[in-house]
C-alpha cells in the first residue's frame, strides 16, 4: 500500500478526480447513494438460510440468526456466535458492526465469529435501512439511529439467557468505530470498546478528509443536497450518488483501489454491501454534517477503549485525534505496514490475540 498520510497525500486528496472517485466509493462523506426498499417488521425480515458470508464457517461456533429491534422501531437482523463445548455458564457479549456500507456477513461477521472461537458469545448486525435489517427508506444511515443500533444489539445481548449482562463488550469497524465510541460513552451497561480502523464519520462529512473542506465547500454540499430533497420528493425515490467503479482502468488513486480490492473482488464482495454495489443515497451526509460524533468521548472513561489502525491507513488520523480525546484507561495500537482495510479481514494482521487479552481483562 502506498503511504498516503504525508503532506503531498493531504493535498491530493483535494484534488477534483479524488473528491470524486472517494464519493463513489461511499466513504468521502461529501454525497453517497441509496436504493429503494420496503419497511419491515422484525417478524417479517426475510433471513437467509444459507451461510453467504465472505469468510469460511468455523466448526468450533454455532452460528444462529435473530432479530431485535430498536428504540425507533427498526426491526434488526443480527447473526449470533456462540462457542461450541461451553458448560452452560453464562458467558461474556460482544456486539460487532461495520463497516459503514458493508454488511454482517463481511468483516462484521468473521470478528464476531474469530472472537465467539476464543470464548465470547458475539452478535454482528446489520445497522437499520442497510442489509437484512429493515426501514424505510433503504440505504440511509444517521449518527443517532445507528448509535441506537448498538444500544439495542446490547439490549438483546443482555436479555440472551446465555448472557452475563454485566460483562458486555462492542468492537466497532470502520465508520461504525466512530458509532461505537458514541454509544457506550452514553450506554453505561458496556464495559470495554474497541474499534478497528475507525473512521468519525461525521466529521470526515461535515469537513472533508483531513478537515481540508472549505466553508464554501462545506456551503455548497449542503445547498446542492438541500434542493436535492425536493427533487427526491417529486420523483417519489431518492437520487443516487454512483458507488465504486466496475474496473480500475484509468485509476492511480490508492485509497479507491485499496477499497475496490475488498467490495469489488472474491475477497469481500456481498450482494447486499452497499459498498460492494449501489452505494448510499446523495443526501445522506445531511445528518451527519451538524452533529459531532465524537463530542463527549472522554465520558467513555472509566471503562477501557481500544483503538486499532494501520500504520499506512489513510483513516489513521481518526484513531490518533480519538485517542489523544479520550480519558483513561485508552490503548492506541497502531499495526506496523497495514492499510485500512486490511483491518477487515486478514486475520495474520488483525491482532485478535490482543483483542481476546483486552476483552478477557475487562469483562471479567
Amino acid at each position: 500500500m502506498t503511504d498516503i498520510t504525508g503532506p503531498n497525500a493531504v493535498a491530493d486528496t483535494h484534488n477534483a478526480d479524488r473528491r470524486k472517485l472517494l464519493k463513489m466509493a461511499g466513504v468521502a462523506g461529501v454525497a453517497a447513494l441509496g436504493v429503494g426498499g420496503s419497511s419491515r417488521s422484525a417478524s417479517a425480515l426475510e433471513l437467509g438460510t444459507e451461510w453467504d458470508k465472505t469468510f469460511p464457517k468455523s466448526d468450533a461456533v454455532d452460528h444462529e440468526k435473530v432479530t431485535f429491534t430498536n428504540r425507533y422501531g427498526v426491526p434488526l437482523a443480527g447473526d449470533l456466535y456462540t462457542p461450541k463445548g461451553r458448560s452452560g455458564e453464562k458467558l461474556p457479549a460482544i456486539a460487532v458492526a461495520g463497516p459503514f456500507g458493508a454488511v454482517k456477513e463481511q468483516s462484521a461477521g468473521l470478528y464476531a465469529q474469530e472472537m465467539a472461537e476464543r470464548g465470547f458469545l458475539t452478535m454482528a448486525f446489520d445497522p437499520s435501512y442497510v442489509g437484512e435489517s429493515g426501514g424505510e427508506v433503504r440505504a440511509v444511515s444517521s449518527p443517532d439511529i445507528n448509535t441506537e443500533d448498538f444500544m439495542a444489539a446490547i439490549d438483546f445481548l443482555g436479555l440472551h439467557p446465555s448472557v452475563d449482562r454485566e460483562k458486555v463488550g462492542i468492537i466497532g469497524i470502520c465508520g461504525f468505530g466512530g458509532m461505537a465510541l458514541n454509544a457506550v460513552a452514553a450506554d453505561k451497561r458496556v464495559k470495554a470498546v474497541a474499534t478497528a480502523s475507525m473512521y468519525d464519520m461525521s466529521r470526515v462529512m461535515a469537513k472533508g478528509y483531513y478537515d481540508k473542506m472549505t466553508a464554501e465547500q462545506r456551503a455548497g454540499a449542503l445547498e446542492k443536497m438541500s434542493y436535492q430533497r425536493w427533487d427526491d420528493v417529486e420523483k417519489g425515490e431518492p437520487a443516487l450518488a454512483g458507488g465504486l467503479p466496475d474496473t480500475l482502468d484509468g485509476i492511480d488513486d490508492p485509497v479507491l483501489k485499496m477499497y475496490y480490492g475488498y467490495y469489488k473482488t472474491e475477497r469481500g464482495y456481498h450482494k447486499r454491501s452497499l459498498n460492494s454495489n449501489g452505494g448510499w443515497t446523495v443526501t445522506n451526509p445531511l445528518s451527519f454534517m451538524n452533529m459531532p460524533l465524537l463530542t463527549y468521548v472522554n465520558e467513555i472513561s472509566p471503562r477501557p477503549m481500544l483503538l486499532m489502525a494501520g500504520s499506512e491507513a489513510h483513516s489513521r488520523y481518526f484513531s490518533e485525534d480519538a485517542y489523544a480525546a479520550a480519558a483513561e484507561p485508552k490503548e492506541l495500537l497502531i499495526i506496523e505496514g497495514a492499510d485500512h482495510c486490511d483491518l477487515y479481514d486478514q486475520k495474520d494482521i488483525i491482532p485478535f490475540d490482543k483483542l481476546q487479552a483486552f476483552f478477557e481483562k475487562n469483562l471479567a
